[in-house]
Parts: C-alpha cells; structure tokens; sequence
C-alpha cells in the first residue's frame, strides 16, 4: 500500500469515526448543503487551489432559483460557472483578486473588483464590512480530535469560518493536513459532503532566455542567511533556479511553490536565520504539483498561516534580510509600478505585492525587487514615461528600490525623479531607449 493510500485509509477511518458517529446530520450531498444558500445572500468561495469544485457546481447548478448572490472570492483555480453571463441575474462575483476564471466578467462589467492589500482581506469579514451569510470551503477529513485542516490554502478562509452565518465543508480525503491556522472542528460546520476530487495542479513551465537571466540578476541581490518571498511564474522560478549556491535561506512567503521545495530539498533554506518561526516555512496557501501537496501533507515543519498575520509589513520586518521579489505590468520611468491593469482593464489584482515591499524595506538588510521583462510579447515597452491611462499604481515610486529586467538593475533608493529616469532608459529594451530619453528629457531635462 502506498503512503498516499495509507494516509487515505486512517483518514477514512477516523472520519467515519468522528463525523459519522458523532454528528451523522451534518452529512449531506453537496446538493442538499448549499440549500442554506438563499437569494440576496452573501457567499465566499475558499481560494486558491482549494475551491471545492462539488459545493461550487451544486451552488451554480441553482442558478434558475437564485437572485443577486454576491460572490466573495480572490483567485480560485478551477471553473467558475457562477460568472458566466447566463447566470448574471443570479450570480455576481466581488473579486479582491482577479484569477483568468472571473476576468472576463469583470471586463465585461458582470463581477466587480475591489482593489485591497492582501493582509486587509481577513479584515473585511471579521470587521463586519463584509459580513458573510455562508462560506464554502474544502477540508481535509477530520482527525481522532474532530478537527479538520484548510490544507493548501488559509489565506482567509479562517477569518471567513470565523464570520460566516454558515459554514459548509467539502470533505476532500486529497486534501493535505497542514499544520498551524487552518484548523476547523467539525462542531463549527453546519454541514459536510463528502467528495474526493483531485486538488488542482499548476504546472512549471520552463523559463525563457529572458526570465532566466531576470532571475540570475535578482539572485545577485540576495544574500546568504536572507528570508524570501517569491510567488509564482516564470520569473519566481527563474530566480529560484538560480539560487542552489546560496546558503541558509528561510521562506516567509503568502505562496510556497514547487521551485522553493526544490531549495528545502538540497538544503539551501534551513530557516536558521530567521528571528520569527526559525527553521519554518511559513506561507498562506501552496499551489504546484502533487508532490508539493504531498511534501506540506502533515509536515510540521511547514506553517500555514492567516495571511492576515503573514502578509503584515510589521511581521514581515521582524526578519532579518527579508528579500521580497514581486512582478510588474509596466514600471515608468519614476519607478511607479502598475501590476493588476493593463490600461483600465483588471488582469489581477494589489495582492501581497505592498505589504512585502514595505515589510522588506523595514527589515535589517532587507531588499525590495519588482522584476519584469523589459517588453511584452508584442515587442510593447514595458519601461515607460507615464503608465497607460487608466492603469493603477500598485506600488508607489517612494516605495521601490530595485528594479530588475534583462538589461540590468537599477537601485531607485534615494534617487531623484532625473536620476530614476536614466536608469531606468538603461533597464529598456535598446529599441524603445532613444524614445524613453527623449520623453524623459522633456519631462526633466538632459539626463
């Protein structure tokens, strides 16, 4: 028997110990526990890669009875049949992180997007500005104790469990047991189904030339015995790759993915440096691969916290040499970052991006990077004099320190509006550079 069907086995056994025994009422189908769900109601949907597909689908299944549910959510891997223009008159979905499955809807005007840091997102709901008539979210099956896990994703599904008039649980026997806050009792869920459906991968594609170098200058920025938060992505991966000569990195990151497991594994990040949670991998949710979700499956080693907590700038600073590595849309020649618009058009969202860049600069040696490829596909600069109308700062250029593309690296720290613009010509593609500069040289003169 392999480990994975052991685990499932003693799972299936204390589940059928804990909740049939003990709370047989709770246990429905996912189409009779989103019964609870009324017109007018306020729902959210657990994030990230634990949506839980059979609540999901039963919810939208009723789209004809339904009218003006509002839907909470931030990115959620999987379909979203609730934002499709046939269910608009049942259905609306209020985004504080725009995933591919809503953004269509949102550019369309059928969801709304709310633009908040992603430490504020817990707050919305226990603070009552967004108060929650059900959450839907997926567990692990209960231990001897009765409690559940949130597995790859807390984010703020604890803060949602905690506000909700409601609470109903897809239980998932995939579903990894994490430790630290996503503990959940079985006597704070209104209902439990079960459903053992895979838990959404995300593949590593391979780093092009231009992210490959991007993350061998960034790697240059990081110092042995630095803390890191790195997301997801070409670049991310890049710069993780490039990271197998460092020595005792520690991980304080709202994300871990496949390419930091990779470092835990050679035994580049020992955490030992760290002044909170030494020798932890603290994140918020994981997303990857079957063998990540395996790796975090009740390994105490890694702590799974509300991001509230790990996405606070003054938790973050209590680290030493914190190095935050984020991406960009455009960057202008000031250093103002727009990173969840193209133009006026949401592509995703503010996210976590503000609260490390500041949590990094508060820390003891800490380093701030926003990384970007200096063109789009469509050979478009993405080093620019002013940010497309419409686009949103993200990140404010007071708040910036490196700016890294393929054509270098540029230290905005203490540098004037002038000074900024000429380094920041010399990060652009050697095509759009005389155009920058004469741009820049009317705004400020000869650079």
């Amino acid at each position: 028997m392999t480990r994975n069907r052991r685990l499932a086995a003693i799972s299936r056994r204390a589940y059928n110990r804990n909740v049939r025994d003990s709370v047989p009422l709770k246990l429905a189908s996912p189409e009779e526990a989103v019964r609870v769900i009324k017109s007018g109601n306020r729902i959210y949907i657990h994030g990230m890669a634990a949506a839980p597909p059979a609540l999901v689908g039963a919810m939208a299944a009723r789209s004809c009875e339904l009218r003006d549910v509002e839907i909470v959510q931030m990115h959620t891997e999987g379909p979203a049949p609730y934002a499709l223009p046939q269910c608009r008159d049942s259905f609306r979905v209020r985004a504080l992180f725009v995933g591919g499955n809503v953004r269509e809807a949102v550019a369309e005007g059928r969801a709304d997007y709310v633009p908040v840091f992603l430490s504020h997102v817990p707050g919305l709901f226990s603070d009552g500005t967004l108060p929650l008539d059900v959450a839907l979210i997926h567990v692990s099956p209960p231990d001897h104790h009765g409690f559940c896990s949130l597995g790859v994703s807390v984010e703020a599904a604890r803060a949602a469990v905690v506000s909700a008039k409601h609470v109903i649980a897809q239980v998932n026997r995939l579903m990894p047991r994490t430790h630290g806050d996503g503990v959940v009792h079985v006597d704070d869920l209104d209902a439990l189904c079960e459903c053992d459906t895979p838990i959404p991968e995300v593949a590593r594609g391979k780093s092009s030339e231009v992210e490959s170098r991007i993350g061998k200058l960034c790697a240059e920025l990081v110092q042995d015995g630095a803390t890191l938060q790195v997301g997801i992505g070409g670049i991310p991966n890049a710069v993780l790759a490039s990271l197998f000569g460092h020595q005792d990195l520690g991980v304080h990151s709202e994300m871990f993915s496949d390419g930091m497991l990779d470092l835990v594994e050679r035994g580049v990040v020992t955490g030992r440096h760290k002044v909170i949670h030494p020798g932890k991998l603290v994140s918020s949710f994981v997303m990857g691969s079957r063998r990540l979700y395996d790796f975090v499956d009740d390994n105490p080693q890694v702590a799974m916290l509300d991001v509230g907590y790990v996405n606070n700038p003054q938790v973050i600073a209590r680290n030493p040499k914190v190095t935050a590595i984020n991406s960009a849309i455009e960057v202008d020649i000031t250093g103002q970052v727009c990173a969840d618009s193209i133009g006026p058009r949401i592509y995703s969202g503010v996210g976590g991006q503000m609260d490390f860049m500041r949590g990094a600069a508060a820390s003891d040696m800490g380093v701030s990077i926003i990384a970007l490829p200096s063109t789009t596909h469509r050979g478009e600069s993405r080093i620019v004099n002013h940010l497309k109308e419409g686009s949103g700062v993200v990140t404010t250029r007071a708040d910036v320190h490196y700016v890294v593309t393929e054509h270098g690296t540029a230290n905005l720290r203490g540098k004037s509006l002038r000074d900024r613009a000429r380094l920041m010509v010399g990060l652009a593609h050697p095509s759009h550079r005389e155009q920058l500069e004469r741009e820049a040289a009317e705004r400020f003169g000869p650079l």
